[in-house]
């Protein structure tokens, strides 16, 4: 029906040679296997973290190629430091501060640092007053605008420490470890707390604890790995080979990755996890059928058998997740999750040699010897443990004894697959509209992709940014990139300073606009020069560093609108909500406006995730199903998609129940457990095309197939859960949310290779004999129409009923 025999000749040659390899020299593919693993320890080494930019926006496209042309020229973040004590006014502590400033401005990519003492200093003859009734007094006459922000309180005082523009990202570390030193080794006053804050500070302190995340969820994984394989496993030998399987798997993929130059970002990271448990999967189907095969056959012949019949069917099953991860790989919104996909990619080919090749070398060179169970050795043969032809009784066990949990799992859930298979059609239906619900609620869920989901929120870097904002209002802003002929063009600067003023006026969100048009009038006596020779004038006057920052060359300019702390959502709508007023507000000829800047890339990944969610999915799903048309030949090769379809209408209803959104890592939920969910309905597949192809009927062969690998099946998916389930303890609430939804994905993925393949391979194995007889009628003429249809009609009757 299949076409499976055709499609084992073209895959059964290398899985041969594999098998025939490791028979006749097991201690040179141990070598082998040595030298891979320390070639992953070396490669490791060379794997950098990434943060920034180029991690959330594609740079070839037009808004991430302008974000990083706009960082470049005018980008140019600050150290905040925020100084808190009894009394931040006090002579003695602005003294310090006076000497702080001037140790910091000498820095490199540093360029300078202002604060109070500044503007205390300005307003007193360039010195600082050393009483502090003097002190007093000078702040009193100070305007007050300026005051509220660099002086919230005498309990607290801000320094801003600007970096020149265009300073590289990796050079951040080396600036904010600097300015730490220098405080560390400054004697500040007793009392006196300084905490950097800002952007680079920020950024630095996330990558520390992506690096420590990224350790203590593999660690986590590998320890629930231990303790899955310990509850879980213990019917066969080794149980915890499947650990030493996954560790050999995510060595190799931490080499390639270092190898190939693929940095790991705060997304890739969840990645882990899940290659920890995807592994875990794949070693206990090779280990759960050698230890099948080792109880009635020699070993030779034991590995043999496991490589090549148990190679093909999860290669076949491997390559269904790889292109789950594919739809990721080429259709993500943002280079992280493209990352993600990649690195999920490399990994699964890693774990899955690594369990093909590991597992029969092991158990060569250790003369793999199974337990003995339950079941009473003289009756072993006949019993439905082995080759079960569809008994109803459970099969003979030693007196006195009731077999295995295992094994009277493995009877349960054989019944329970035939009951079902005999009648497919209430599950499917009743399945089927769990699932079209979870889809309505799918596209009610809301997207977020606020930063701060991405780090924790105890972090102390995130506390001080917290506070940052609570003093100065939102750091946010969002910028107008301007190019024109000229910039400095009386009419180009009349359009700049009255758009900006159209828009304070139409948008309440908005709370201010910095331009070049700005600070000609501030040094113009707040009027706007309207002759190209008192621009000059009055240009000349503005500090070169002003100038920077706002103009580059005499084609390019920016326009910086301030804004109230908004959710990402709410800015997005206010972005939008401004590009209908510069539709509206034409520029001048020769005049380009683009909005660009950190807001306008978040809107603009929650654009990119609403337009390729779904896309994702349904290319994930249209590769598989290719793939299964070229495995199969048959229009049956949707059954193991079935399941899936279901499943991931299921995964909607559970976001909607618990409150989630999607972010950038459950936005490729659905292509991820497309991937994943395949794994299971095709191995499930697999094993019943080689039970039907025994010669056994349909029902027989369906529960042969679940009885024999179900429990393999449910073992391999509650340790990929336990895998999975080390993303929940994580300290970033993007990887917790990730690490729930993919928990229940799992779940849901064992009970569809259970529950619902079963009911999908009677209902298709049933239409395709309607298909036959219908053949058969139409071929076979008047004189047997009567009993043609009759048969036909029988076999439609029994299909539909209910």
């Amino acid at each position: 029906m299949y076409g499976s025999g055709r499609r084992m000749i073209i895959l059964k040659s290398p899985f041969e040679f594999i098998a025939q390899s490791i028979n006749k020299r097991p201690f040179v593919v141990a070598g082998l296997i040595i030298t891979v693993l320390l070639l992953g320890i070396y490669g490791a080494t060379m794997i950098t973290m990434e943060t920034g930019t180029e991690t959330y926006l594609d740079t070839d496209k037009p808004v991430g190629s302008l974000l990083m042309h706009y960082t470049e020229i005018f980008g140019s973040d600050s150290v905040v430091l925020i100084v808190e004590g009894a009394d931040v006014t006090r002579p003695d502590v602005l003294n310090y501060l006076e000497s702080l400033e001037g140790d910091l401005g000498g820095q490199r990519y540093i360029a300078g640092a202002t604060g109070i003492v500044d503007l205390i200093k300005s307003a007193n003859g360039g010195v600082i007053p050393q009483n502090q009734a003097d002190v007093d007094a000078v702040l009193d006459s100070l305007p007050s605008d300026y005051l509220d922000v660099l002086l919230p309180s005498k309990m607290m005082t801000l320094v801003s420490i600007p970096l020149e523009t265009g300073v590289p990202e990796e050079a951040q570390e080396g600036i904010v470890n600097n300015v730490d030193s220098l405080i560390a080794f400054s004697n500040p006053p007793a009392g006196i707390t300084i905490t950097p804050t800002g952007s680079p500070a920020f950024t630095v302190e996330m990558q520390a604890d992506m690096q420590n995340s990224m350790g203590t969820l593999i660690a986590l994984a590998m320890i629930f790995m231990v303790i899955a394989m310990f509850v879980l496993f213990g019917h066969v030998r080794y149980r915890l080979l499947p650990v030493f399987i996954v560790f050999c798997g995510i060595l190799s993929t931490f080499g390639v990755m270092g190898f190939a130059g693929i940095p790991v970002t705060s997304i890739v990271i969840a990645a882990f996890p899940v290659l920890i448990g995807i592994g875990v999967d794949y070693a206990i189907q090779f280990q759960s059928r050698f230890d099948e095969e080792i109880k009635r056959s020699t070993m030779k012949e034991a590995v043999f058998t496991t490589v090549t019949n148990s190679g093909p069917a999860i290669f076949f099953a491997m390559c269904a997740t790889a292109l789950g991860f594919v739809a990721l790989t080429f259709l993500a919104p943002s280079p992280m999750i493209s990352g993600f996909g990649t690195t999920c990619i490399i990994g699964i080919a890693c774990c899955y040699l690594s369990a093909m090749v590991v597992i029969p070398t092991f158990a060569t060179i250790v003369k793999y010897k199974p337990k003995t169970g339950g079941l009473n050795p003289l009756d072993q043969a006949e019993s439905c443990q082995l080759d079960w032809k569809g008994c109803e009784e459970p099969p003979h066990v030693k007196p006195g004894t009731k077999g295995s949990f295992m094994e009277r799992y493995d009877i349960a859930i054989g019944k329970l697959a035939g009951k079902i298979a005999r009648n497919p059609a209430p599950v499917l239906v009743a399945l089927l509209m769990l699932a079209i619900v979870g889809i309505q609620l799918d596209e009610t869920i809301i997207i977020d992709t606020d930063e701060d989901a991405m780090v924790p929120q105890n972090m102390p870097a995130m506390i001080s940014m917290n506070k940052l904002s609570s003093v100065v209002g939102s750091t946010d802003t969002i910028t107008a990139f301007v190019k024109a002929d000229s910039v400095l063009e009386p009419g180009t600067l009349r359009w700049i300073d009255d758009f900006g003023e159209y828009e304070l006026s139409k948008q309440d969100d908005l709370t201010g606009v910095t331009s070049v048009a700005t600070y000609l009038k501030l040094y113009n006596n707040g009027v706007l020069p309207t002759e190209a020779t008192e621009i000059e004038r009055v240009w000349n006057l503005i500090p070169e560093s002003t100038k920077e920052s706002y103009l580059n060359g005499n084609t390019e300019t920016v326009m910086e609108f301030s804004m109230e702390d908004l959710s990402i959502p709410a800015t997005q709508a206010l972005i939008k909500d401004m590009q209908k007023d510069l539709d509206w507000y034409t520029p001048h000829p020769g005049m380009t406006v683009t909005y660009t800047g950190q807001s306008v890339m978040f809107g603009d990944l929650i654009d990119g995730i609403e337009e390729t969610k779904n896309p994702m999915t349904f290319v994930g799903f249209g590769l598989i199903l290719l793939l299964l048309i070229l495995l199969y030949r048959k229009f049956t090769a949707v059954t193991p998609l079935v399941p899936i379809i279901m499943i991931v209408g299921w995964n909607g209803i559970i976001m909607y129940s618990l409150g989630l959104t999607y972010t950038l890592l459950t936005a490729c939920l659905g292509a991820m457990t497309i991937g994943v969910a395949s794994e299971y309905t095709i191995v499930m597949m697999e094993r019943y095309l080689e039970e039907k192809e025994k010669g056994l009927d349909t029902i027989t062969a369906i529960q042969t197939s679940v009885q024999k690998i179900g429990a393999a099946v449910s073992v391999s998916g509650l340790a990929t859960v336990c895998g999975f389930s080390a993303l929940t303890l994580s300290t970033s609430p993007i990887i917790q949310n990730f690490g729930i939804v993919t928990v229940i994905a799992v779940g849901f993925s064992i009970l569809g290779a259970i529950i619902v393949m079963p009911a999908a391979i009677s209902v298709f194995e049933s239409i395709n004999d309607i298909m036959k007889d219908w053949k058969r009628h139409r071929a076979g003429g008047c004189p047997k129409q009567k009993k043609k249809e009759s048969g036909y009609a029988a076999k439609l009757s029994e299909f539909l009923k209910i």
